[in-house]
């Protein structure tokens, strides 16, 4: 009778469990599925990318006017020496001490001007093709530290096939970086740094073409426009009669810069870590 009575206790407890069951599993299905909604899918925004910004400054190497300030900016720049002058080497080796990249500030034949403000060394075109490659490469030595050449002057030389080809094979050989200055719109550098496999880079827009501090700034607010709709931007500025001025309006502009672009060296735009 007792062992009935267990096996009925057992019968009635496992029809319990058989009644509980479906309401255990639709909890448990519930659970989930609330669970599942309270989950936030919404993409997480991920930071804008700041855009980048190269300030190139040309013409060290002459013991020029904002040579101190300028190399004492508290950004990284690229600094443009003309080689064979009183200061090439000095200037070469502060910029390099203090971050900056150090290029060949390479005089070349303008359309137009006395061929006096080109200093030593110039490349010319009635120059021929060995002569120029000497030049070329002696220029190179001359400067320490420099990791690409720019052009000083030069719209007439940028614009001739011939010997940008020579100058072209002597960086590439030299393991250098080629930034376009832009002092012509026929210049051919783009197109033979191309077809060498040359690194390259070119100015978008002169800081100080005119010395005064109106213009300057002018060309700092069209910098600041320029770096909201591209992702890079390139400007060259200068040492000598708007040195002292650039360098106190690039000061000034700093802050605002950087809160929408990050300023970095033309080797850091062609070889760009971490970005």
């Amino acid at each position: 009778m007792k062992k009935m009575d267990k096996e009925g206790d057992t019968m009635n407890s496992l029809k319990r469990l058989l009644l509980v069951l479906p309401l255990l599993l639709s909890f448990f299905l519930f659970s989930l599925t609330a669970a599942a909604g309270d989950t936030d899918t919404t993409p997480v925004a991920q930071p804008k990318p700041k855009h980048l910004v190269a300030f190139v400054i040309d013409d060290f190497g002459n013991n020029m006017a904002g040579t101190e300030e300028i190399l004492n900016l508290p950004v990284p720049l690229t600094v443009a020496v003309m080689p064979f002058l009183p200061s090439t080497k000095q200037d070469a080796e502060l910029a390099h001490q203090k971050g900056h990249d150090v290029f060949v500030h390479m005089p070349m034949e303008p359309v137009k001007g006395k061929r006096s403000w080109l200093g030593p060394g110039a490349i010319t075109t009635d120059l021929s093709d060995e002569e120029i490659r000497q030049r070329v490469e002696k220029a190179i030595d001359d400067v320490p530290h420099a990791i690409g050449m720019n052009n000083h002057m030069g719209s007439k030389v940028t614009a001739d096939e011939r010997i940008m080809r020579i100058i072209m094979s002597v960086v590439k050989k030299r393991g250098l970086i080629y930034l376009d200055s832009k002092t012509t719109e026929k210049s051919v550098a783009g197109k033979i740094a191309a077809e060498m496999g040359v690194p390259y880079a070119e100015n978008r827009i002169f800081l100080d073409d005119v010395y005064s501090v109106p213009h300057i700034t002018k060309q700092m607010e069209k910098i600041c426009k320029l770096i909201g709709n591209h992702p890079l931007c390139i400007a060259i500025g200068h040492v000598g009669p708007p040195g002292k001025k650039t360098a106190s309006v690039l000061r000034q502009y700093i802050p605002r810069i950087q809160k929408e672009a990050e300023f970095v060296t033309i080797s850091q735009l062609i070889h760009p870590v971490g970005h």
